[in-house]
């Protein structure tokens, strides 16, 4: 009879007690190469949805500065219509203030993110350090 062993008859019947290590050791190294390529290709998968986000009401501050930003990309400072060469003279002027008045920046839902950090962008480079965003305070439908 043969046995696992081989085919030598002087050992008699014995199986062989030793497991071979090296086949489990390659499917070992296949699954972590197969981990470490698809892992980070499954970090950028996160979807965000931003106009659905909500606020508490919050009162208009004296000393505010509010930066509105329509749907065709024209800036309002405070309310009144102006150029971008113009709200960045202000935003500089803004920056050199003591005490600082807060940026807030009301945007378009519609409005091209890009546009928005340009603004961000642009405030931070004048010296600005407090900005905020101005949200709808109702609940998304």
């Amino acid at each position: 009879m043969m046995a696992f062993g081989g085919f030598s008859r002087g050992q008699g019947n014995q199986p062989l007690a030793e497991i071979n290590m090296v086949p489990l050791i390659d499917v070992m190294l296949v699954l972590l190469i197969i981990f470490m390529v698809t892992a980070p290709l499954l970090t950028h998968a996160v979807k965000v949805d931003l106009p659905r986000a909500a606020s508490a009401v919050v009162s208009p501050q004296p000393g505010s500065i509010e930066l509105t930003l329509d749907a065709q990309g024209q800036a309002h400072w405070n309310g009144e219509p102006v150029s971008q060469e113009q709200w960045r003279a202000r935003i500089a002027e803004a920056a050199l203030t003591t005490p600082q008045p807060e940026l807030r920046i009301r945007a378009d839902g519609e409005l091209a993110y890009r546009q928005v950090a340009q603004v961000m962008s642009d405030a931070a480079r004048a010296g600005v350090t407090r900005i905020g965003f101005v949200t709808d305070p109702r609940p998304a439908p």
